[in-house]
């Protein structure tokens, strides 16, 4: 009978290599197999053994390498192989990373597998922004929203008036596309227009760049500066934190495209 292998979907965390977790760092360096994202920052391969196999299956806004269907399938046909796969996923694999569909088909099919966490780009873009998402007395809570399915009647009126008059902090992922909407949708469901918000691109990279505004404001300053994908949009008012605490040196308007990660 032919060794089942198994699977471990890791965190690579936001784009700073260092931030990646002592057990994360532990699979890249133990694996037959690593499929990486766009996100997950190639200089994590280094970690890998030699002969260890490497596949790229990046997602970029409206175009996929492979698509998901296919990639699940891969995970499954390596595992099948008796081989150990890490999947290498930006972020953390449990914040819209699409961790159930892929483990879904291992644990049909019995095959082992681990989750292993990672830092989101929601919290620590923001960091190295010098904005803290939560703030002891002003900002108490804090939401994470996909800004994909933040457009036309995707989220119900009475969602958006949860997130406008319930929730202190709110990070929009993917959501470039659709800021204008986002800070319309939250100005007409309660949540004041001079509420303060920020554009984070490529955080914790040495492409951060950070823009600020208010929620009449942000979308019109964003598109101004041209400011790229992947960007974190953060609502709240630990934005006003960035003008103390900001400590990251960032990149000038005259930036070139990012150098690490794939095009």
């Amino acid at each position: 009978m032919n060794r089942v292998g198994q699977v471990f979907f890791v965190g690579a965390g936001p784009g700073d290599p260092k931030l990646i977790t002592i057990k994360g760092m532990e699979c890249l360096q133990t694996s037959d197999v690593i499929i990486y994202d766009r996100l997950a920052n190639p200089a994590l391969l280094d970690y890998a053994r030699p002969g260890t196999e490497l596949i790229y299956c990046g997602k970029h806004p409206n175009h996929h390498y492979i698509q998901q269907e296919e990639l699940n399938g891969m995970i499954l046909r390596k595992a099948l192989e008796g081989k150990r796969v890490t999947r290498l996923k930006g972020g953390d694999p449990c914040i819209f990373g699409r961790v159930m569909e892929e483990a879904e088909p291992l644990a049909n099919h019995g095959i082992p597998f681990e989750i292993v966490p990672g830092i989101t780009s929601g919290i620590a873009a923001p960091a190295y922004a010098g904005i803290p998402v939560t703030q002891r007395r002003t900002a108490t809570s804090f939401a994470m929203v996909t800004g994909q399915v933040c457009h036309g009647n995707s989220i119900s009126d009475a969602k958006w008036k949860a997130f406008a008059e319930g929730i202190d902090t709110i990070a929009f992922y993917m959501g470039m596309s659709n800021i204008e909407h986002i800070c319309e949708q939250l100005i007409r469901h309660g949540k004041a227009a001079h509420t303060p918000v920020a554009v984070i691109s490529w955080g914790t990279t040495e492409d951060q760049l950070t823009v600020t505004g208010t929620l009449d404001t942000i979308a019109r300053i964003a598109r101004e500066k041209e400011m790229p994908n992947p960007a974190i949009i953060l609502v709240g008012e630990v934005v006003n934190a960035r003008e103390k605490l900001a400590w990251v040196d960032e990149v000038t308007d005259d930036r070139s495209p990012h150098p690490i990660f794939p095009a």
